[in-house]
C-alpha cells in the first residue's frame, strides 16, 4: 500500500484554508484505512445509513467537511486517508496541528493485533502535543459490534487493554498526554454520545449552558434534561446530573419521531417549508409514569426533559420557564457573535495599520 505524506496533500490543503472558516474549531479524523473514519462523520451528520456506509471508497485525500447547524454547532471535520503519513517537515506538523481543537483517532475494534493502529496513534498524539499541547484527545475503539462482542465483558476487556498499552508507552516516554476512550459502533446510540462528548470540549459557553439548564430541572423538577442539535443527534449540553444511557436514547429517538412526524403533517402547504422551527414542540407520554417534553430554543436546537407525569401537571408553567431559558440562551450566544466581530474588526484593523 502507497504512503501519502502532507507534501502530497499540500495543494490541497491551501485551497481548503482559503475556504474555510479559520476561526471554527476543528475535529482531525485520523486512524488506519478501512478503521470506519468516514462511516462515522456520514452517519453522524450526514444522515447515512450503516449499511450504506458498507459501499464507502477509501478516502484518498484530506476530505473537509464544514458543519454549521447553528450557533452553537460550529465546527470543521478534517479526515485524512488511512495512508496518510507524516514527514518530517515540523512546518507541515504546525500547519495540521496548529488550529485543531480535537482529534479523534478511530482503531477497528476487529482488526487485532492493533499493534499498527497502537503504533500510529502513539507517532500522532506525540507530534500533535508538540504543536498544540491543548489539543483534546479522543480516541475511538470502533466496530464493536461484531460476534467478537456480543457481551459487555469483551468490550471492556478490549477497551482496557488498548488503555493500558497506550497509557504504558506514553509513561514510557516522560509524556504527560491525557487521552479519553469510547467504545463506539455506527449501529447503536453510542457514536452519538461519543461525538456528543468530543463537541462539548469545542462549546467555549459549555459551563454557562449546564448552569442553565440546572437551574431548569430544580425549577419544574425534571429528571433530566439534554439540548440536542437536530440534525445530527448530538448533545451538546445536559444537566450536572449523570447520563444514563437510557435516557439519553429515549430523548434522541424521540427527535426522529419529531421530524418524521413534522415531515408528514407539519409541512406548509407550498411545500417549501421546514419540518422544524420555532414552533416545534411535542409530548409524548411513555407507559412507565414518564413524560418526554421537546421545545425549540434555537435554530435546529431542541431542549428535550423527562419528567414525572405527577410534575406535569402545571405545563404552563413549565412554558413560562423555558421561554426564560430560551431568552438566556439566545443572550448566550449573541454575546459569542459579538465578541466574534469585535475580534474580526480587530485583525481588519491591524491589517489596514500594517499596509
Amino acid at each position: 500500500e502507497s504512503k501519502m505524506s502532507f507534501d502530497d496533500h499540500e495543494e490541497h490543503y491551501d485551497d481548503l484554508e482559503v475556504g474555510g472558516e479559520n476561526n471554527q474549531p476543528r475535529i482531525l479524523m485520523m486512524g488506519l484505512r478501512r478503521s470506519g473514519k468516514s462511516s462515522i462523520q456520514r452517519v453522524v451528520f450526514h444522515k447515512m445509513s450503516p449499511h450504506e456506509t458498507l459501499f464507502l471508497d477509501s478516502t484518498m485525500k484530506i476530505d473537509v467537511k464544514y458543519i454549521a447547524n447553528n450557533q452553537s454547532v460550529q465546527f470543521q471535520i478534517w479526515d485524512f486517508p488511512g495512508s496518510y503519513d507524516f514527514n518530517d517537515s515540523a512546518s507541515s506538523d504546525e500547519k495540521i496541528f496548529a488550529n485543531c481543537g480535537a482529534l479523534v483517532f478511530v482503531i477497528d475494534a476487529q482488526d487485532e493485533p492493533y499493534t499498527e493502529a497502537l503504533a500510529k496513534l502513539h507517532d500522532t498524539v506525540i507530534r500533535a502535543h508538540k504543536v498544540n499541547p491543548k489539543i483534546f484527545f479522543e480516541v475511538f475503539i470502533h466496530k464493536v459490534d461484531g460476534d467478537l462482542f456480543l457481551s459487555d465483558e469483551h468490550k471492556i476487556d478490549c477497551q482496557r487493554d488498548i488503555h493500558q498499552q497506550v497509557t504504558e508507552e506514553l509513561y514510557d516516554n516522560k509524556l504527560d498526554i491525557h487521552l479519553s476512550f469510547y467504545l463506539t459502533s455506527i449501529y447503536d446510540h453510542s457514536i452519538f454520545e461519543a461525538f456528543s462528548k468530543v463537541v462539548q470540549k469545542l462549546i467555549v459557553q459549555l459551563p454557562t449552558l449546564e448552569n442553565l439548564l440546572d437551574i431548569l430541572i430544580s425549577n419544574c423538577r425534571i429528571e433530566k434534561a439534554f439540548m440536542f442539535d437536530v440534525v445530527s443527534k448530538i448533545y451538546i449540553a445536559t444537566d450536572s446530573s449523570p447520563v444514563d444511557m437510557q435516557s439519553y436514547e429515549l430523548c434522541s429517538d424521540m427527535i426522529d419521531v419529531v421530524i418524521d412526524v413534522s415531515c408528514i403533517y407539519g409541512m406548509k402547504e407550498e411545500g417549501d417549508g421546514l419540518a422544524y422551527d420555532d414552533q416545534s414542540s411535542s409530548l409524548i407520554r411513555l407507559n412507565n409514569g414518564m413524560v418526554l417534553y421537546l421545545r425549540e430554543v434555537e435554530r435546529f436546537l431542541a431542549l428535550v426533559c423527562l419528567i414525572r407525569e405527577e410534575n406535569f401537571d402545571r405545563q404552563h408553567l413549565i412554558d413560562y420557564n423555558i421561554d426564560c431559558f430560551k431568552t438566556a440562551i439566545q443572550e448566550v450566544f449573541s454575546l459569542k457573535n459579538n465578541a466574534k466581530k469585535m475580534l474580526t474588526n480587530l485583525q481588519q484593523a491591524q491589517t489596514q495599520t500594517q499596509r
